[in-house]
C-alpha cells in the first residue's frame, strides 16, 4: 500500500547527499536560498560510510579535497581516513544546518515544458508504509556523482566457480581471506590497495592487468605528486609536465613493465583529462609486485569450479574473487532529458562547461577531477541558482505589492 503527496519546493531540488550535494547545499546556504536534498541511503556520503575498505585513506592531500566555504581541522593529517573525512562531511552538513530527506529514492524526473517547471517522483520508504512523493521544483540539481552504482563485468563460467565472489564495494579488510589464494580484478587505486591489504593479512592475491597503467609515486620531493603537477602546470604545457611526471616516477619506481604492468601512450594528465583515468597513486603495492607476492596475472577467459583461466593459457587455483571493477553514474536510469547528460550517464560537455543546461538543470561531481572538481562545479551552481532565484523573488514581491495597492485604490 502507498500513500501519495505533491510538494511545491521554493527552490531547487538537489539528488545527492555526498560531497557534491552537500557543497551545493551549503552554497545556497549562504545566499539565503531554500532547498530540498532528496537521498535514497538512511546517511551522507553512504559510498564512503557504506561501501569503502576500512584502509582508505584520501589519495591527495587534504587542500585538494576539502568543500567549500569549510576547511578540514588543522590536527587531521595530511591524507585523513575515509572516518576522518566521513567525521568531516557530518560536521559540514552540521554547520551549514543541511539535513537531507533520508531513504528518498528518486524514480524519475522530468522536465514540464508547458509550465516551466521540474517534476521529481519519488519512493520515501522512511516511514511505515512507503510513500509515492513528486516534488514540483523550477530547478534541479543532479549530484549522484561518477560512482553511483557498481560495474560488475560479465565472464564465461563466473556462476560455476564455487567460491566467493565480492566487488570492491563490499570489501572492508583482508582479514577474513588469512591463507587464501584471491583473484583481484582491476588494477586502478582500489585493486592495487584491495591487493596490498590482502598481503598485509597474509592472502596471496594475484591482480588481472587488462589493459596499460600509470603507476606514480604519491610523493616526489617531499610533496604530493598531485600538488607537484599543479605547480608545473602553472607555468608548463600539459604534454611537457606529463613527461616530467614520467621520468620522475620511472626514476623513483624503476621500470615497472617488467612486472606486466605497461604504460599507456598517453601521459597521466592527458589520460586523466580525455578519459578520466585515474593514475594509481603508489602506497606500497608496488613493493609487493616487485617481490612477487602480489602476482601480476593477464585478462581472464574463464572461469570453471574452483579456478581461473587465463587468456595468456595459464591456469590459476583460487579460492576467492575480487571484482575491482569501478562504477558507474545511474542518471540515464532516472533522469528524463538528453540536453546535459550522455548516455553513460556524464555530462557531454568536458569540464569546466558541463555543470548547466537549459531549463534549470545542473549537474554536480561529474567532472573526472574528484572533490575539488565537484567544489568548483558546486560553487558555480549555487550561485547561478542563487541569481535566478533571488531575481524571481523580487519580481513577485513587485507584482504581489503592485496587487495590493491596486485593491487599496478601489476603497
Amino acid at each position: 500500500m502507498f500513500s501519495r503527496r505533491c510538494i511545491w519546493v521554493n527552490g531547487p531540488v538537489i539528488v545527492g547527499a555526498g560531497p557534491s550535494g552537500l557543497a551545493v547545499g551549503a552554497g545556497l546556504k549562504n545566499q539565503g536560498v531554500p532547498f530540498i536534498i532528496l537521498e535514497r541511503a538512511d546517511c551522507i556520503a553512504s559510498l564512503w560510510q557504506k561501501r569503502t575498505y576500512d584502509r582508505l585513506k584520501l589519495h591527495l592531500p587534504k587542500q585538494y579535497c576539502q568543500l567549500p566555504y569549510f576547511p578540514f581541522p588543522d590536527d587531521f593529517p595530511e591524507y585523513p581516513t575515509k572516518h576522518q573525512f566521513i567525521k568531516y562531511l557530518e560536521s559540514y552538513a552540521k554547520h551549514f544546518d543541511i539535513n537531507p530527506n533520508f531513504n528518498e529514492t528518486v524514480q524519475s524526473a522530468k522536465y514540464d515544458e508547458t509550465f516551466g517547471l521540474w517534476r521529481v517522483k519519488t519512493i520515501s520508504t522512511g516511514g511505515p508504509i512507503p510513500v509515492e512523493v513528486e516534488y514540483i521544483c523550477r530547478w534541479l540539481a543532479v549530484a549522484t556523482g561518477e560512482n553511483a552504482e557498481k560495474v560488475v563485468p560479465e565472464f564465461e563460467g563466473l556462476e560455476d566457480f564455487g567460491g566467493q565472489v565480492t566487488h570492491a564495494c563490499d570489501y572492508k579488510s583482508g582479514k577474513s581471506y588469512f591463507g587464501e589464494h584471491v583473484l583481484v580484478v582491476g588494477c586502478g587505486n582500489s585493486g592495487m590497495e584491495v591487493s596490498l591489504d590482502l598481503c598485509n593479512h597474509n592472502a596471496n592475491p594475484s591482480m588481472v592487468v587488462r589493459s596499460s597503467v600509470h603507476v606514480l609515486p604519491r610523493e616526489v620531493f617531499g610533496s604530493s605528486t598531485f600538488e607537484f603537477a599543479v605547480s608545473l602546470m602553472k607555468w608548463l604545457p600539459l604534454w611537457l609536465v606529463d613527461k616530467i611526471l614520467i621520468i620522475l616516477a620511472y626514476l623513483i619506481l624503476g621500470n615497472i613493465e617488467k612486472y606486466g604492468l605497461k604504460r599507456p601512450c598517453l601521459g597521466p594528465l592527458e589520460l586523466k583529462n580525455t578519459a578520466g583515468k585515474t593514475p594509481v597513486l603508489d602506497i606500497g603495492a608496488l613493493q609487493k609486485i616487485k617481490s612477487g607476492k602480489i602476482k601480476i596475472v593477464p585478462g581472464i577467459k574463464k572461469f570453471s569450479r574452483g579456478k581461473v583461466e587465463l587468456v595468456n593459457g595459464q591456469t590459476l587455483d583460487i579460492d576467492s574473487v575480487i571484482l575491482a571493477t569501478g562504477y558507474r553514474s545511474n542518471v540515464p536510469s532516472w533522469l528524463k532529458e538528453n540536453e546535459l547528460f550522455s548516455n553513460d550517464g556524464v555530462p557531454k560537455n568536458p569540464f569546466p562547461n558541463g555543470w548547466k543546461s537549459k531549463g534549470g538543470l545542473y549537474a554536480v561531481g561529474f567532472t573526472r577531477r574528484g572533490l575539488s572538481g565537484a567544489s568548483l562545479d558546486a560553487i558555480s551552481v549555487a550561485l547561478d541558482i542563487a541569481k535566478t532565484w533571488k531575481d524571481e523573488t523580487k519580481q513577485k514581491k513587485k507584482s504581489v505589492a503592485a496587487r495590493h495597492r491596486r485593491c487599496i485604490s478601489h476603497f
